[in-house]
């Protein structure tokens, strides 16, 4: 498999440096998202040597040499010699990977740390590392980064193309319209990359087999690990139930997610236990309600209304059509002819959170009623800046009626420091209204 270029190695380098050994870095993140395949390479070009402890393969001896820490020099000795590696006090790196499958291991962190020899950087992803952690002492002494799915400027990376995105960040900043065919151009790249999604491996296949049926195989193969995850953490199925309705439920275009409709009588405090988890493996993320839209937007969140999204909308679109064959999946050959409608519009709003999400931003909404009709106003996003909020909305066309923003607008103008409509179309400005292409949303 191709080693891909991922933001967050940046950030590594910064611990590295930083920090100096007298942290561990934990890399948390969805399974298959490539923490491994980065930690490993990042070992490999950074420290001397390195020891990597798969802790999912390891045997009961390598497991049972974090039992008791009384003797370092014993623990470093028998790795050594297990994996025939030398390792070079300060010049080397031990991995933890699958960390959670050793709790001691983590636990013992605090005390490799401290002895300061070598670094240590562990991984950990679904199920919730949280979950094997209540018999053992959380080391304090973590810096911990969170790896999500290659973002869209890593994808042009991997297709090997390093020019595009600056270009686009260009005409963001300086508000440059792009012209109607290079706009199209740059859609029809963007919609690619909404099929293929960031999962390390379905771009891989992607660039080795120019196929999208043997790439939405490998993302059926990366649901189904899910599946099975979400078994563990609720065996009763309901975890997996509400993962798979996510884009029935975002489709409906209602004010929430309604548990009722997917589960019914579920108790609303085992929903919020379930959705802790299923948020905690990076495989979702959740949108909140914010009651009273404001710089503050965490205190006035509503944790009884929310919206689902997937991490990576290329899992989106193969999820959307999983229980119908490749060729039944209307969402490719729609989004390849450029004819995706206002009834897949929710691929867009999946993609704009994802693309929010990975650019650092927490995820919130916020609707209000129709004076005129029983329908509701939505701000599909809002984003909190310089002490007041940016209320976007996403349209799958090229339409440019905005009558969420205007009437949020009329309703909260003191607030409001600019107002985003997501769209199809090219950048320009609508009176104070900021009408950017979907792949722009990145720059927010």
């Amino acid at each position: 498999m191709v080693i891909f270029k991922r933001k967050l190695y940046q950030k590594m380098l910064d611990w590295k440096k930083e920090f100096d050994g007298r942290t561990a870095l934990l890399i948390k993140g969805a399974r298959r998202v490539g923490k491994s395949t980065l930690v490993e390479e990042f070992a490999k070009n950074e420290y001397e040597s390195y020891i990597l402890i798969d802790f999912s393969i390891a045997s009961k001896e390598l497991k049972g040499l974090f039992d008791d820490l009384s003797d370092l020099n014993y623990l470093f000795l028998r790795l050594q010699m297990i994996y025939h590696v030398d390792l070079i006090e300060r010049k080397s790196v031990i991995i933890f990977d699958e960390v959670q499958m050793q709790p001691l291991a983590r636990q013992a962190v605090k005390h490799l740390v401290k002895d300061r020899r070598y670094d240590y950087i562990e991984t950990g992803s679904l199920l919730s590392i949280k979950k094997n952690i209540k018999d053992i002492v959380i080391p304090s002494e973590e810096t911990r980064l969170q790896l999500y799915p290659l973002d869209y400027e890593g994808f042009r990376w991997a297709l090997g193309d390093q020019a595009t995105i600056p270009l686009l960040k260009h005409a963001y900043e300086n508000m440059m319209p792009l012209g109607d065919d290079l706009n199209r151009r740059m859609l029809r790249d963007f919609r690619l990359y909404m099929l293929v999604g960031g999962m390390p491996q379905a771009v891989d296949m992607y660039i080795s087999t120019n196929n999208l049926s043997v790439v939405d195989q490998v993302k059926r193969n990366i649901l189904e690990l899910y599946e099975d995850d979400y078994r563990k953490i609720d065996p009763s199925g309901r975890a997996g139930m509400l993962f798979d309705a996510i884009p029935a439920e975002l489709n409906k275009n209602a004010s929430r997610y309604q548990v009722s409709s997917v589960i019914a009588g579920e108790k609303e405090e085992r929903v919020r236990e379930i959705l802790a988890d299923m948020q905690d493996s990076m495989t979702v993320y959740i949108s909140y309600h914010a009651d009273d839209p404001n710089a503050g937007l965490t205190l006035h969140k509503d944790p009884r209304r929310y919206k689902l999204y997937i991490c990576d909308t290329g899992l989106f679109t193969t999820l959307a059509f999983k229980d119908r064959d490749f060729t039944e999946n209307v969402i490719y050959e729609k989004l390849l002819s450029d004819k995706l409608g206002a009834d897949l519009g929710y691929l867009y709003k999946n993609m704009a959170a994802q693309m929010l999400k990975a650019s650092g931003n927490e995820l919130y909404y916020y609707t209000f009623p129709k004076e005129t009709s029983n329908h509701n106003y939505e701000a599909d996003f809002l984003l909190a800046r310089k002490n007041k909020i940016c209320p976007l909305e996403i349209k799958s066309s090229g339409y440019r009626t905005h009558a969420s923003l205007d009437a949020f607008y009329h309703k909260f103008s003191a607030r409001v420091l600019r107002r985003y409509l997501i769209y199809t179309k090219d950048i320009r400005k609508d009176r104070d209204i900021f009408c950017l292409p979907i792949y722009m949303t990145m720059f927010l």
